[in-house]
């Protein structure tokens, strides 16, 4: 399906059609035909409203994200100290390792800083890309252009090597600019490390987004002979009391709708 999205020119039009298929708006869809039912088919009408809002109400609640992420997804478990150690010890006198820290996301222009500024996601990602480099001593690379919803404005990667040499005094050793989603991250950052003689990656993502870019850089590093290792962060539970994960909530919503994308990107080769 993606190979279909590229050959047809209509990549730009992925986060529409995603924003589409994602909820609410199949249970807003529901809600409406459910009332269009009610005169004709009230039984029916009924039944798709009562189940288009408990689905709205489960769409928003941590506990379904968690239950999408632990049972569709799968999430890889994070890199424990013992495996750190044993990456620092192999990287040592080495040069064919490297961290490749995945961008989430920017803001073209954060008034606060009058500059453009990296999204929660990427500033995430990049802080445990660096911490990771630190422990190791294994070179950390970003990777990260604009999206397909962006139109122009600095890139991702170039914001990244910016905030890693100011703000945490650690310059990023290669950065990868030009890629617009998943797939254009692996294909564009493995030609890119290829040339350095790199040949085990460290991916940094967050957990949810892993399953679905570690296939991408696999499938894009096999040919080469390159290794891809999963180094997932953002796997901490929240600790609140259990009713609160069926209660609605920003937070929950936003984990629902970042299980979804990533199972529908994983069902459509995205």
């Amino acid at each position: 399906m993606n190979s279909l999205f590229a050959a047809l020119g209509l990549e730009s039009w992925k986060p529409v059609l995603t924003a589409l298929l994602l909820p609410p708006v199949p249970f807003l869809l529901l809600i409406l035909v459910g009332a269009r039912l009610l005169r004709p088919r009230r039984g029916w009408g009924w039944t798709l409203i009562v189940l288009s809002v408990a689905g709205l109400w489960l769409s928003t609640c941590t506990g379904t994200g968690r239950a999408l992420e632990q049972f569709v997804l799968r999430l890889p478990p994070a890199l424990k100290a013992e495996r750190i150690a044993q990456i620092k010890a192999q990287a040592r006198g080495s040069v064919s390792m490297a961290i490749v820290v995945l961008g989430g996301g920017s803001e073209p222009f954060a008034p606060e800083y009058g500059m453009s500024n990296l999204g929660f996601y990427s500033i995430q990602r990049l802080r445990f890309g660096l911490w990771l480099g630190r422990e190791t001593g294994v070179p950390v690379a970003f990777s990260g252009g604009l999206g397909w919803a962006t139109a122009q404005g600095t890139t991702e990667a170039e914001v990244a090597s910016r905030i890693a040499a100011r703000e945490f005094n650690q310059p990023l050793r290669w950065t990868e600019d030009q890629s617009r989603d998943t797939r254009q991250n692996a294909s564009h950052s493995v030609a890119l490390l290829k040339q350095s003689g790199i040949r085990h990656i460290l991916l940094v993502t967050h957990g949810w987004h892993m399953p679905r870019a570690r296939r991408a850089f696999e499938e894009a590093a096999a040919p080469h002979g390159i290794t891809v290792e999963a180094a997932p962060m953002g796997l901490a539970q929240r600790t609140e009391s259990p009713a609160l994960d069926w209660l609605p909530s920003g937070t929950g919503m936003l984990r629902v709708r970042n299980a979804l994308r990533e199972s529908l990107g994983r069902l459509l080769g995205a």
